[in-house]
């Protein structure tokens, strides 16, 4: 059974880090690119980070330089390390895998097949 799960969330102050993961089963990192993404209640679900099997990496302008996308094959588990974080309502981190490559429109939730529940990231004083 393909199944993806995230990890890691929780109440954070400005300024701190947090990483979240996204263990998957039922199929191989090896063979699908990861994305990341972030939504915000009432709002879109928007693409933060993409991950491919080549090794490129890709991020959303709002969070270059902070966050960092990874991937360990052997616990066949991907990972965002977020730095600098910003005041933000609560919001939702998903994972979510497409076969091979992130693409152009890594962006777009559309092109991927699988999705993990979330997890729930809250940035607040």
């Amino acid at each position: 059974q393909v199944q993806l799960v995230e990890s890691g969330g929780g109440l954070v102050q400005p300024g701190e880090s947090l990483r979240l993961s996204c263990a998957a089963s039922g199929f191989s990192l090896n063979y699908y690119a990861i994305g990341w993404f972030r939504q915000v209640p009432g709002k879109e679900r928007e693409g933060i980070s993409c991950s491919s099997t080549d090794g490129s990496t890709y991020y959303a302008d709002s969070v270059k330089g902070r966050f960092t996308i990874s991937r360990d094959i052997a616990k066949n588990t991907a990972y965002l390390q977020m730095r600098s974080l910003k005041p933000e309502y609560p919001a939702d981190y998903f994972c979510a895998a497409e076969a091979w490559s992130c693409g152009s429109k890594w962006y777009l939730r559309g092109r991927y097949d699988y999705w993990g529940p979330g997890t729930q990231v809250t940035v607040s004083s």
